[in-house]
């Protein structure tokens, strides 16, 4: 299996190779050359089987020969074997044809758990087999921090930075990424917003020189990784509900697209996906695409859907590389004019494309409160913000009764003590070994904006660097 940039400028490489980069060299994104298939018979074959199997099957055929099997299964059930819940994403039913799939049992009650577990395991493996060190660097917007901070603590063949837009993340979300006592991971509040974090990340890996000097990763959604691991969840999800004899619906709580995305993965490998449905808050520039073709960033709007709250939904790039028949230098010009002037035009066939599978619909903050207290009282569920506008926008999509609805939640409501207390008058208790993270001592360093600022931290606290610089 091997992998091309979104931009059609940068050599193909292989699965280990395309994870250990996380961004390509031209700015794009990877995506395999020819989707995998799994046959109608192996998909229904997923039925009863432990989360840790489905994922070995799902993820094997994109890593080709880099991993072996045996090895890839040994990662996976140390991945998931110390989720909180047994069946690691369990389906709760709601209401006749709704369905929630919880994805927050995970170490840090986030769905960034799933993938993370497992690609800071295959990176670690990887890189003691090449006797590398590399220099991973992580925006985040909330959940993704804390998720690489839990999964990559004490690596030794990794050092971690983690960016996150200061006072706009949730005091649970800031202090798992803040209280890890590990020496190889490095939290840093940047004085802006998610956008402006993930720019950095981005202006870094064009600086081509600085990526080199400390051997630069991400395991944000860009990295393709974390993409296949996290559709691993749709098709646990979609057999439990009958398939591949019964389509599946899934309404996605949307931030970068990563998530959704991964769906789109699940889709073309076989899912039978009826349909994907983004949700969005009020930063609804997904909404506004799908709607007219244009795709124009606003200034983010801060909510209590923190996560959600983004313009510049990366992933987004690989969806159009699909719908422009993989003319990656279509899709160069168009990250060029989004660069340029903030804006780009989806020609209609692409746009058409897009629609056939995807819908999007948004909801606002009364709307996200609303739905909070209505499952609260209707089916004694306690959702977290980002969950609620899922369950909102899932009510607003025209579908076929006949076709389940899946609502992916995202994170566990105690992340979100405060909004789940004014909207529903309940605060929600974290899980039994995280009580104590109110007195954890917080490690934090607050920078501007700026990229030599942000490099030159990163330099100062990777051992990639240091070591290269005394060889």
């Amino acid at each position: 299996m091997r992998y091309i940039s979104t931009r059609g400028d940068a050599a193909s490489l292989d699965f280990v190779d395309v994870m250990l980069a996380g961004l390509a060299r031209d700015g794009g994104l990877y995506v395999p050359e020819t989707w995998p298939q799994l046959e109608p018979a192996c998909i229904a074959g997923f039925a009863g089987r432990p989360y840790a199997e489905i994922a070995a099957e799902v993820v094997r055929p994109f890593i080709g020969g880099g991993i072996a099997a045996s090895q890839l299964a040994r990662m996976a059930q140390e991945a998931y074997g110390a989720f909180r819940h047994p069946a690691v994403v369990p389906l709760v039913q709601l209401a006749p044809g709704l369905f929630v799939l919880e994805l927050f049992h995970g170490p840090t009650l986030a769905f960034k758990d799933l993938a993370m577990q497992l690609v800071a395991r295959l990176m670690d493996y990887a890189l003691k087999l090449r006797g590398e060190r590399l220099t991973v660097v992580v925006a985040t917007s909330g959940d993704t921090g804390g998720a690489a901070v839990e999964a990559f603590r004490g690596c030794a063949q990794v050092d971690l930075v983690v960016l996150f837009p200061h006072g706009r993340v949730s005091e649970v979300q800031r202090r798992m990424m803040t209280t890890a006592p590990d020496d190889n991971v490095h939290a840093v509040a940047v004085e802006g917003t998610f956008d402006d974090c993930q720019a950095l990340v981005k202006a870094m890996f064009n600086h081509h020189a600085f990526r080199d000097q400390v051997r630069l990763s991400a395991v944000n959604s860009i990295n393709w990784a974390r993409i296949v691991a996290q559709a691993v969840y749709y098709f646990a999800a979609a057999v439990a509900l009958g398939a591949p004899y019964r389509k599946v619906a899934f309404t996605v709580p949307t931030g970068n697209f990563g998530d959704v995305y991964a769906g789109y993965v699940a889709h073309r490998m076989g899912l039978p996906v009826e349909r994907l449905v983004v949700a969005t808050n009020v930063n609804d520039i997904l909404v506004r695409t799908f709607a007219t073709g244009a795709y124009s960033l606003r200034d983010v709007v801060a909510t209590a859907a923190p996560s959600m709250d983004i313009q510049v939904s990366s992933n987004f790039e690989r969806l159009l590389f699909e719908a422009y028949h993989r003319d990656g230098r279509k899709i160069a010009a168009l990250m060029g004019s989004l660069m340029q002037s903030r804006r780009f035009l989806v020609e209609a066939h692409a746009l058409a494309t897009i629609r056939a599978v995807f819908s999007a619909h948004r909801a606002d903050e009364q709307e996200r409160a609303a739905a909070m207290r209505a499952w609260m009282r209707e089916a004694d569920y306690c959702a977290d913000p980002h969950t609620a506008i899922g369950l909102a926008v899932a009510e607003k999509e025209a579908r076929d009764p006949t076709v389940p609805m899946v609502v992916l939640a995202t994170a566990h409501p105690a992340k979100f003590p405060e909004t789940v207390r004014e909207a529903c008058g309940i605060v929600p208790k974290l899980p039994d070994g995280l009580a104590e993270l109110e007195t954890r001592t917080e490690r934090v360093t607050v920078l501007p904006p700026d990229q030599s600022a942000i490099e030159r931290f990163v330099a100062s606290v990777s051992r990639a660097a240091k070591e290269g610089a005394a060889a």
